[in-house]
């Protein structure tokens, strides 16, 4: 059996720039995101979203950051809900930001597309109080991209936004998250 020398290099240099290659480009950022919340009491229903949403995700390691603006939030039934929202109950000048950082249980091959059903395992700090959270997400991987969506709840109490007995009625105690983002490789 005869070897050639020339064909088993090439082989083995193309190997190595693909293992390269990939271990170079492993970190996502969003591109474009949304999170809606909405709060369901027996009197009204608030409804506010934000597209403020910042974060990345690295592949290689499966660990995620994930940030909003809370004063970026908008809708509302009224300018004066928008007010209390980000002055009374958010707290938005002590807590600028709402954050979820982790890792994705599941092992991900995030170079095959498909879609995918996986847990996020992390942190996730709302009011400045933080809770260990793991919320369920999909994931689609197609040209170049990770979508991902998720929705998921949130109680006023596990982090500590008091409800004054006034707005009981107009105000749920379990908060509905629902958040869509799209990722893209983050370019050098």
């Amino acid at each position: 059996m005869k070897f050639n020398v020339t064909k088993i290099f090439v082989i083995l240099f193309c190997s190595i720039l693909l293992i390269a290659f990939t271990k170079i480009n492993t970190i996502y950022k969003i591109t474009e995101g949304k999170i809606t919340f909405s709060s369901e009491a027996s009197f009204e229903t608030i409804i506010a979203t934000s597209e403020k949403i910042t974060g990345a995700l690295d592949t290689s390691t499966q660990k995620f950051a994930f940030f909003v603006s809370n004063s970026s939030f908008e809708g509302f039934n009224s300018l004066l809900q928008s007010e209390h929202f980000k002055e009374s109950y958010i707290e938005s000048e002590k807590n600028p930001r709402s954050i979820f950082t982790g890792k994705i249980i599941e092992k991900v091959p995030f170079h095959m597309p498909g879609i995918y059903s996986v847990r996020a395992k992390g942190l996730l700090n709302i009011h400045g109080v933080e809770q260990e959270r793991i919320i369920k997400c999909e994931l689609t991987i197609e040209n170049e991209t990770i979508k991902v969506a998720s929705n998921f709840s949130v109680f006023l109490v596990d982090h500590e936004i008091a409800i004054p007995r006034i707005v009981f009625d107009k105000i749920s105690p379990e908060i509905k998250i629902s958040v869509v983002a799209t990722l893209t490789q983050k370019t050098e």
